[in-house]
């Protein structure tokens, strides 16, 4: 069985995603970004941050397709600028420095928009 679970994303509709799918005992958290509800960048400049805010609202959105950051598997990161792994680390760890994830962390050339500086996605196990 299939279930989508939205946060209010602007994008969303538009696109055509959602925030995250649960199949089964899996979630899948799509790529997520530091914006609020009306679509404003939260953080600029602060790749510490936007990680913080992104983590939240991911955290947010498990809850509400039944899972809790304990049953995340795997994180996903892609920064705008490696040399801000550490700050984008930090943020991470203050999540996930118990349940310890697999992770992977890549450069990418750009995001959506010029003032976001790092996206995250996830995968939970129930």
């Amino acid at each position: 069985m299939r279930q989508n679970f939205s946060d209010g994303g602007t994008w969303e509709p538009i696109v055509g995603y959602s925030r995250a799918v649960r199949v089964g005992n899996v979630v899948y958290v799509a790529g997520t970004v530091a914006t609020d509800e009306n679509g404003d960048v939260v953080g600029t400049n602060s790749p510490y941050t936007q990680t913080r805010f992104i983590l939240e609202r991911i955290e947010k959105v498990l809850e509400k397709a039944g899972a809790t950051l304990e049953h995340v598997v795997r994180t996903r990161m892609f920064v705008t600028d490696i040399s801000n792994w550490a700050e984008v680390g930090r943020a991470h760890g203050e999540f996930f420095a118990d349940i310890r994830p697999v992770a992977t962390m890549v450069q990418v050339s750009s995001l959506i928009s010029p003032e976001l500086l790092v996206e995250i996605e996830v995968e939970a196990v129930l």
